[in-house]
């Protein structure tokens, strides 16, 4: 997942999305691009497709907050 963060004002909504979905976190990284005044956060997901699509759609809910989701092919 590819999140952009455009304002702060629902980080900690964002947090605590991320924080109830965390035993499928495998990682995250955040980077402050401060010329743009945005933040990016990469995550690394493993979940059932149904979780991914759920965590994905709250996320995207968020005003000021963008996501895109990328998925590896099913073995």
């Amino acid at each position: 997942m590819a999140i952009i963060v455009r304002s702060t004002e629902h980080v900690e909504e964002l947090n605590h999305l991320l924080s109830e979905y965390g035993k499928y976190i495998i990682g995250r990284m955040g980077i402050p691009y401060r010329q743009k005044g945005i933040n990016v956060i990469s995550i690394a997901i493993d979940a059932p497709q149904d979780v991914i699509s759920t965590v994905s759609g709250k996320i995207g809910r968020l005003p000021g907050v963008s996501i895109k989701t990328a998925y590896a092919p099913a073995e």
